[in-house]
């Protein structure tokens, strides 16, 4: 068997996999906990304690990074705060697989103008039209759409999109996660005046959740994917990824017992299968958001 046929190998897939169902699962989470303390608030935490865990496993060096370099991981981190800002706005008022759906058109639409490929293109109508029927957009009247949380998903879609090319700028302006753990403190910075408001509501129980959502979000999907990536390409990466917005309506079902029609499914089904096309060819793969 050549090389260009060889499978990839079992084990990095599966770590993928498991970063794309843990990221999932801890939106659902996030889901339960946006009604208590607001997105804002949400957000802080799970950077907070993310940033914390990361920092500590890292131990990032400060010193000898240019200005360029300083002002990119902070343009990274004040992109990955507003991403998921954005995004947690969304699940108070859309369901996970529908927000994760319409958020995905984002690096979506980047990869496929970056490759500049017609069937690209063609994918990304493909999956816009996916987009308008998760959305009900062709079948509702537009004063019962929920325009808010559609704007709010696509905002986070074109953050996660900014996130995409500010990450790999990132990536080669410091060394291993010495960025991704400096862009997480400097996200927390950014978000902290506008979630700290309601700390003093913060239960037991709300920071159960924001410590699991830190970890199945954040820490736990970077860590599994810097591992595969070591002996797995990035078109088996993309592919993998294309399944997100599947994964996240199974996590609604099972965490938050949300149901999508059969048109938002067949809408789902034309997102994954644009995704699987236009991310498994990419030259450079976006890691997971939301």
């Amino acid at each position: 068997m050549s090389a260009a046929t060889k499978p990839a190998p079992a084990g990095p897939l599966l770590l993928v996999l498991a970063a794309v169902v843990s990221v999932q699962f801890g939106g659902a989470v996030a889901a339960t906990l946006v009604p208590v303390v607001g997105a804002a608030s949400s957000v802080l935490l799970r950077l907070g304690i993310g940033a914390l865990v990361l920092w500590v496993a890292v131990r990032p060096t400060l010193r000898g990074h240019s200005r360029e370099a300083w002002r990119t991981v902070v343009l990274f981190g004040l992109a990955l705060g507003c991403m998921n800002w954005s995004f947690y706005a969304s699940l108070a008022r859309l369901p996970i697989g529908v927000a994760v759906t319409i958020e995905f058109i984002g690096p979506l639409t980047l990869a496929a103008v970056l490759s500049r490929r017609a069937k690209d293109l063609v994918a990304v109508a493909a999956a816009a039209l996916g987009v308008l029927l998760i959305s009900h957009a062709l079948t509702v009247p537009w004063s019962q759409l929920d325009l808010v949380g559609i704007g709010l998903a696509l905002l986070a879609g074109a953050f996660w999109a900014a996130y995409v090319v500010l990450s790999q700028r990132t990536g080669a302006a410091f060394d291993n996660l010495d960025g991704l753990a400096i862009a997480m403190v400097a996200a927390l910075a950014f978000i902290l005046p506008f979630g700290v408001g309601s700390i003093g509501d913060w239960t037991a129980g709300v920071w159960g959740k924001g410590a699991a959502i830190a970890v199945l979000s954040s820490v736990l999907p970077y860590s599994l994917e810097l591992l595969a990536l070591r002996s797995l390409s990035q078109q088996a990466f993309g592919i993998l990824l294309s399944l997100e917005p599947a994964v996240a309506a199974l996590a609604g079902l099972i965490v938050l017992g949300q149901r999508l029609e059969p048109l938002q499914l067949a809408g789902m089904a034309l997102v994954v299968g644009a995704s699987a096309l236009v991310l498994g060819g990419a030259r450079h793969t976006p890691v997971d958001g939301g």
